[in-house]
């Protein structure tokens, strides 16, 4: 199948895109990377009246250092994680991740901003980036604001952003430098979307710890339990938390589903201390 019919316009800078999107009212949809609104348009299980192209903003291309944190654009791509041309705010977690998703030709064009918009329960940076704290920078007709990944996920495919908002950055704090990270992804074979992510991380200096479960039915688990007890007792006590954690955060899976996420979990905590 193919689009059905939609009018097309490059936006120039960000207060244009913006401009657009209002002027579109309500039918108007941002398209960069388009590696998931492009195939969701193709099928027509999306339709749009105005296709807002931003794919040239290089004001949302860039990279900002802060005081102990980074600033990506959301507008960087997964190659651009993969291939280590920007910055690394988790220690190598970042580039492990973007080299993990879908395929090659996927990687070059699909963006940090995009997939985060798209919220998808099993892509792998909202479950990455909600390890890492991460804050979104979002542009819209009232101006400025900030908001915590974590808090603003509100379900499968549902970001708290309004139709006449743009993500136009991603703030993650730094971690420390012996900062350890496990990141395990189960899927059945290599570019498919996860069955089963598990996130760990342990930064001793900060002193902050999360544990992430991942490809689930709507938003990424924080699993602040096991993540206490991995930072006050150890992996073996934050490990052995993990099935009864997953159990009630996630009642609704079936008993393969949720021995799936205890296993991506356990071998994420394994990782930290593998390292």
């Amino acid at each position: 199948m193919k689009a059905a019919a939609f009018d097309y316009a490059r936006a120039g800078d960000l207060a244009e895109a913006v401009r657009l999107l209002g002027e579109g009212e309500g039918s108007a949809k941002l398209i960069a990377g388009g590696q998931s609104l492009g195939p969701m348009l193709n099928l027509r299980l999306v339709r749009v009246g105005l296709l807002v192209d931003i794919r040239r903003l290089e004001a949302l291309r860039t990279v900002e250092e802060g005081e102990g944190t980074l600033r990506y654009g959301a507008l960087i791509t997964h190659s651009e994680f993969e291939d280590g041309r920007v910055p690394d705010a988790g220690n190598g977690l970042l580039r492990q991740v973007g080299g993990g998703i879908a395929y090659r030709a996927v990687r070059n064009r699909g963006t940090l901003g995009g997939s985060l918009a798209h919220a998808d329960p099993a892509a792998d940076w909202i479950s990455a980036f909600t390890a890492l704290d991460a804050t979104l920078q979002i542009e819209g007709p009232a101006g400025r604001r900030s908001l915590p990944l974590a808090g603003g996920l509100l379900g499968a495919f549902t970001l708290d952003l309004g139709e006449t908002e743009i993500l136009t950055a991603v703030e993650v704090p730094r971690l420390g430098a012996g900062a350890r990270w496990g990141w395990h992804k189960i899927n059945r074979k290599t570019g498919e979307f996860a069955d089963a992510i598990g996130v760990a991380l342990l930064d001793e200096e900060r002193g902050f710890c999360r544990v992430v479960c991942g490809a689930v039915e709507g938003p990424p688990v924080v699993l602040a339990a096991v993540a206490e007890a991995l930072r006050a007792e150890g992996r073996q006590a934050g490990r052995a938390l993990v099935p009864a954690a997953v159990a009630e955060a996630l009642p609704a899976l079936d008993p393969v589903g949720r021995h799936l996420h205890v296993v991506a979990v356990q071998r994420a905590i394994d990782q930290v201390f593998g390292r």
